[in-house]
């Protein structure tokens, strides 16, 4: 579970630049929904 908040702590991502903060999310969010995709491709 720590290796787990550390990995996590490492995604996050602190700027002031609304756009910046919203790529960064968008690009996070897609790479788990590839993840996911794939997970569930090879079952």
């Amino acid at each position: 579970m720590t290796e787990l908040v550390r990995v996590l702590r490492g995604l996050r991502r602190l700027t002031d630049d609304p756009r910046d903060a919203f790529l960064h999310r968008l690009r996070i969010g897609l790479a788990v929904a590839a993840l996911i995709l794939i997970l569930s491709l090879l079952r």
